[in-house]
């Protein structure tokens, strides 16, 4: 098995040769909770704020986080090459970070739904550029053996401050003030602490190899079932549109605005706690089956939400929605490492990710138009159907098996 050179010192400020909880990887996690609790203050009140308070329509909607997550995926390659060459991972980390954090409060300014779409849009700038640079920092950070607790830790405290962000906005509006634009200002400041814990207390790693030391991969060397499960998943991303869908399927089901953050709370409380035993799963009886199954429970999920009557329909849903995420967000990415040779991985996963990247787009403003246009069943079961026709596609899909199952 390659050893990487760092290997011998976990470096970041880890003191010993098997500590796994170095100063980088703490101070990256602790950098995720802050960041993500300044995103989610703010994420599960947009739906509201733009329809509502600004008067837009739900193909606006679709439109502004179909470009968002579409920026955000595909400038993910480009950050994670441009690290590669500069070998600047904080560099890049810290202006991500940082664009992050000066535009997404300014949302409380927008007096037109168009302002929102330039914040969305800076905003996932911001992911698209620290994303692949953050993730090479844990990587040369840790101690191989030790990484996958280190990019554990990394998404537990990423899904903690999804679940302590909406808290937050929730406790303002009901105790603290009714206007949806004062908890987007004081999202800033939990920004503002994530920045000065990145710039304070993260160090550059300067050991990995760079990309121009790694042998060149070309498209044909990939093996085809890779590449057909790629567009496997570009179909489902086609039926994956904005989660903030679901949030104005709630707002007009009667779910409260004031209660709208605490759905989101509970439905990220429900990823992280299933998402280490979804990947384990995965490791026992096979990616392919872990993923139909995520699949079809989106599929379900997104007939239930297109069914749906009342609002406490809404709130058992959310909580089944999260188990998709916790069976698949991890799993479909090991099966991609799964398909490919070592030194094809990074290669695979910028194709994955632009697959997604592309399929995000079309797939909001899809969902947008169909909702207008014939309401919100129509288009809800739209996305459960192309999710139910990925189920057939995968399984017929022949995948490698796992090394303990040879």
């Amino acid at each position: 098995m390659h050893q990487d050179p760092q290997s011998s010192s976990a470096q970041g400020g880890g003191p010993a040769r098997h500590a796994w909880l170095t100063r980088n990887v703490a101070a990256l996690s602790g950098v995720s909770l802050l960041n993500d609790v300044s995103s989610e203050m703010i994420y599960p009140l947009l739906p509201l704020f733009l329809t509502r308070v600004l008067g837009a329509g739900p193909a606006f909607l679709g439109l502004v986080e179909g470009v968002a997550e579409t920026t955000a995926s595909l400038l993910k390659l480009f950050s994670g090459w441009l690290s590669d060459r500069l070998r600047r991972r904080k560099l890049l980390a810290v202006c991500g970070y940082g664009v992050s954090s000066l535009v997404r409060p300014l949302t409380a300014l927008a007096s037109a739904p168009w302002h929102v779409l330039v914040v969305r849009f800076w905003d996932r700038v911001g992911k698209g550029v620290r994303t692949a640079p953050r993730d090479a920092l844990l990587v040369a950070s840790s101690p191989p053996a030790s990484r996958g607790k280190a990019f554990g830790l990394q998404r537990a405290m990423d899904h903690l401050g999804a679940v302590l962000g909406p808290l937050i906005a929730t406790f303002m509006l009901a105790a603290l003030t009714t206007n949806v634009r004062t908890v987007f200002w004081c999202a800033a400041i939990p920004a503002a602490l994530s920045m000065a814990l990145l710039i304070a207390a993260v160090k550059e790693q300067t050991s990995d190899k760079t990309a121009s030391e790694a042998p060149k991969i070309t498209w044909r060397q990939f093996d085809r079932r890779f590449l057909f499960y790629v567009g496997i998943v570009f179909l489902f991303t086609l039926g994956n549109s904005s989660d903030m869908f679901l949030l104005l399927r709630a707002s007009n089901l009667g779910v409260p605005a004031a209660l709208v953050p605490t759905l989101w709370m509970v439905h990220h409380l429900v990823k992280s706690t299933t998402s280490l035993p979804g990947g384990s799963l995965s490791d026992r009886i096979g990616r392919k089956r872990v993923i139909v199954a995520g699949w079809l429970v989106y599929a379900l999920t997104y007939a239930g939400f297109a069914l749906a009557e009342r609002a406490w329909h809404i709130w058992g849903l959310f909580v089944v929605y999260g188990l998709y995420f916790g069976l698949t967000e991890g799993t479909e990415k090991a099966l991609v490492a799964d398909f490919v040779n070592p030194e094809q991985r990074g290669t695979a996963y910028g194709l994955f990710n632009f697959a997604v990247g592309i399929g995000a787009l079309p797939a909001s403003v899809l969902m947008g138009l169909l909702w207008q246009k014939f309401g919100p069943t129509v288009a809800f079961g739209l996305g459960a159907g192309l999710a139910g026709l990925s189920c057939v596609l995968l399984s017929l899909l022949r995948v490698p098996k796992l090394a303990h199952q040879r």
